[in-house]
């Protein structure tokens, strides 16, 4: 018996050893059997669809980027391009000749942050009589909403015309609440509306400098300002946070305002003409991107918009990684999903231009909102990753390495005080791909998540009087919240495509492939952004 049980402890580990070997032995025939009729062929493909899209996306930088230079070298400011002439007291109709002015701010559960929205629109410098300020909240929860409440009764007392408006439901979100703000009677006697959200603290001088524009230009319905960020330096991922916006409006937003008067609406930190927001619609809850719908239908009524990037209101970058992640979910779904329901109409409209349909089609919607999104993520981190794999694909140097890195200097200059933070910016943004791809492609296909809105949060002065100057303790660990199987996934099949190459390849993509799966490991553990006490 006992040489029987030794017999079978020295046979089993043999046949498993053979049949594993087996099993590796299938898996090598499947890969030669399909490697060269199906693997290659479609690597291929994605390989020159990857390389059409980083082409459109470098004409589109250095296109933006001639601009730029054009309007800098000949001072091209809004103040140049239109008239401006300043606001004048009226002797014999005093403070009437002024236009009056509704100032909305939607807010939802905005604890940490109220108090500075509130103060900064009641502080704004306007003839008393000549301006509105509306609370619009929408706070599900009751502690919140009678702080808020009390804030704006503080300030009524102080003689400010300030409303509070609340409503029984969250129909439409933001959106919603902004359209339900127009309703009211004393709407009707306000010319333009300003519009700020709740971690947002405009100068008292911000209606001097766009009111005038408005009134003095017939056919500009919008206004907007640039945002500067108060808590960019408060950890890594603020800072490269600051880097992507930097760009989005110092060169972005200004190419469109002095090329062709339209740019998308930030949505806060701008002032609309009433006559022509009623023109286009008002506003809709059709997409989670209501300001950019908004900018799209009152452009193709031939309405023109200003930006003034010289004008600076303060606001918020989300500090903590599940909050960025909402928001550029809802940044990269809310475009693709607008691009797919607004194509047709931006064709067969005919108040503006063919050349203005195809910056607005093309670059702005195309390119900028799905191109620039998906070809990071599939180049960069699947389709490029997976040629060393398959040594009959090849990439040129031009697509790997010229393009890429010309459009990421090109990037780098709207914020020159993080140049030396290029690398951490590169793989950030690698890392955020995944979730705007994704989120794209929810949008394009109008799917599960489209018309998700989850409120970013904002931290105000919270994270400061917690930690009250001392260093931050430890973080709980929530396995559930720190814990994100996609980012480990990519990382994971970004370290293999890594190791093999270190191994097997020719093309020394491992040190690139090594550090950006680091990034995504460290963002899949949750190790980015600011830690909150929860106590």
């Amino acid at each position: 018996m006992d040489q029987i049980s030794e017999t079978s402890r020295t046979i089993i580990p043999g046949t498993f050893q053979v049949s594993q070997d087996d099993i590796t032995g299938q898996i090598g025939l499947i890969w030669q059997q399909t490697k060269a009729p199906l693997i290659v062929p479609v690597l291929k493909v994605m390989v020159v669809l990857c390389l059409a899209m980083s082409i459109m996306l470098f004409v589109e930088r250095v296109y933006m980027g001639i601009v730029i230079v054009f309007v800098k070298l000949f001072g091209r400011k809004p103040e140049k391009m239109y008239k401006l002439e300043p606001m004048k007291d009226d002797v014999e109709l005093g403070y009437s000749a002024y236009p009056m002015v509704l100032v909305q701010i939607p807010m939802y559960n905005e604890k940490e942050v109220y108090q500075l929205s509130i103060g900064a629109a009641c502080g704004l410098s306007w003839p008393a009589d000549r301006i509105i300020i509306q609370v619009l909240d929408d706070s599900t929860d009751p502690a919140i909403k009678a702080l808020v409440e009390l804030e704006c009764q503080r300030w009524a007392s102080k003689g400010i015309n300030i409303k509070y408006e609340i409503r029984d439901n969250r129909n439409g979100y933001k959106a919603g609440a902004l359209k339900e703000g127009m309703k009211h009677s004393y709407v009707k006697q306000c010319d333009y509306v300003a519009i700020f959200d709740a971690d947002f603290q405009p100068e008292p001088d911000f209606l001097w400098r766009t009111i005038p524009f408005l009134v003095s230009n017939p056919e500009i319905a919008l206004v907007q300002a640039r945002w500067k960020f108060v808590n960019s330096d408060e950890c890594l991922m603020t800072r490269m946070q600051e880097m992507s916006l930097d760009y989005h409006f110092i060169v972005e937003q200004e190419v469109g305002s002095s090329t062709h008067a339209f740019f998308g609406f930030n949505g806060t930190a701008g002032v609309w003409r009433i006559s022509a927001l009623s023109e286009a619609g008002g506003w809709k809850d059709r997409t989670t991107v209501e300001d950019m719908d908004l900018a799209v239908r009152a452009s193709l009524k031939g309405w023109k918009f200003v930006y003034v990037g010289d004008l600076k209101v303060k606001n918020e970058l989300p500090s903590t990684f599940k909050a960025y992640r909402y928001q550029q979910h809802r940044w990269s779904c809310g475009p693709a999903n607008l691009f797919r329901k607004m194509a047709m109409e931006i064709i067969r409209n005919r108040k503006v231009s063919p050349w203005k349909k195809f910056y607005v089609i093309y670059s702005f919607f195309f390119v900028r909102k799905i191109v620039a999104h998906l070809v990071t993520f599939i180049f960069y981190c699947v389709v490029l990753p997976a040629t060393v794999f398959v040594p009959e694909v090849e990439v040129p140097k031009w697509g790997a390495v010229y393009i890429p890195s010309i459009v990421t200097l090109l990037n780098a200059v709207g914020t020159p005080r993080s140049l030396h933070l290029l690398i951490f910016w590169i793989l950030f943004e690698n890392v955020m791909s995944l979730h705007r791809t994704k989120a794209t492609f929810v949008g394009l296909l109008e799917a599960g998540r489209v018309n998700e809105w989850v409120v970013t949060e904002k931290l105000g002065d919270a994270l400061k009087t917690k930690l009250g100057g001392k260093a931050p303790r430890k973080p709980r660990i929530r396995i559930g919240e720190r814990i994100h199987l996609l980012e480990l996934a990519v990382g994971a099949y970004l370290f293999f495509c890594g190791c093999y190459d270190l191994a097997f390849g020719k093309n020394r993509y491992f040190i690139f492939l090594f550090l950006q799966s680091i990034a995504f490991f460290i963002a899949g553990v949750g190790y980015v952004g600011t830690f909150v006490p929860t106590s």
